[in-house]
């Protein structure tokens, strides 16, 4: 492999002329000598092969050669200076990735929320978000793939720290057989009816969808796809309301009058692969998740 011939010092000397407008600018900017740049850049052009600034009097100006290679090289100075931030967090115990595994249940315009919150204190960290139903997330925290689990279910051996309590309510199109029986809904008339139901995405799929009322139900693998079945009037479903707000808003879904039980709550509990191995990002991502939670909880809007 052929090592670059253009050291970063050159390229900078060269962006610094380009920058301040002539050689004896820059110089006096940069607190160096007029001398110093000169070389770099005249060193800079000899390796090149072309002229990169024309100078006249004071003032340089960038030839046609030297605005393409300007263009390209602020990004390679700018690479560099980021490996250098990055290396300077790993030497700090900054994560450059966390893995967070999430129950589809939690309300994901709140998740996306927290994460651009993230992203604005931890620039360099990537997240690895899985979205998962019921066992899905146990098979990756149990796998050590994971730092972060959100579940309503709490594998064995781990420690679940409340976070949120998600309310569902029953609901199905305006126009659906359900809504038009002019009187209170009994578990018996859901039995009659097709139910929207979200799979379990774990390997085994041990656990069933939890509120199964009917035989007949379809089976799909995401809440978005089960929202957009419930608002064509195909069944009915116990759905999140934080996650149908718009719907119940535009009047695309509505509750259905159950005489009994027409709200139930579920419990999400936040679980750590290691608490006392997370470094700085994880905590912080732990940090917005328990402060955007309690004040949902509290019936709050929250503005990061």
């Amino acid at each position: 492999m052929n090592a670059p011939r253009i050291t970063l010092e050159q390229w900078r000397a060269f962006h610094a002329v380009v920058e301040y407008g002539g050689y004896a600018q820059a110089a006096e900017a940069l607190n160096k000598s007029q001398s110093t740049l000169s070389y770099a850049v005249q060193k800079l052009e000899h390796l090149l092969g072309v002229k990169v600034l024309a100078v006249s009097g004071r003032k340089a100006r960038l030839t046609e050669a030297g605005e393409v290679l300007l263009r390209r090289s602020r990004q390679l100075v700018e690479n560099a200076l980021l490996l250098e931030k990055v290396a300077g967090n790993l030497a700090q115990g900054i994560e450059p990735v966390v893995n967070l595994a999430i129950d589809v249940i939690f309300p994901y315009d709140e998740l996306l929320c927290l994460l651009a919150t993230f992203s604005e204190r931890f620039p360099d960290t990537r997240v690895e978000l899985a979205e998962e139903v019921l066992s899905g997330g146990h098979d990756l925290l149990l796998a050590g793939a994971v730092d972060l689990l959100v579940s309503s279910l709490v594998p064995q051996g781990f420690v679940g720290e409340p976070l949120l309590q998600v309310e569902f309510s029953c609901v199905a199109n305006p126009a659906h057989p359900l809504h038009q029986l002019g009187r209170p809904v009994t578990l018996q008339d859901l039995k009659q009816h097709r139910q929207i139901v979200t799979r379990d995405s774990g390997a085994q799929r041990r656990f069933s969808a939890p509120w199964l009322e009917a035989e007949q139900r379809w089976t799909v693998s995401n809440m978005t796809t089960a929202i957009r079945a419930l608002a064509s009037g195909l069944g009915f479903a116990w759905i999140p309301r934080l996650q149908i707000a718009r719907e119940l808003a535009q009047g695309t879904l509505q509750p259905l009058p159950l005489s009994e039980g027409g709200n139930r709550v579920a419990q999400l509990y936040l679980i750590y692969k290691d608490r006392d191995g997370a470094g700085p990002a994880t905590r912080c991502l732990v940090e917005l998740l328990l402060g955007r939670c309690k004040a949902l909880n509290a019936g709050e809007t929250v503005d990061e």
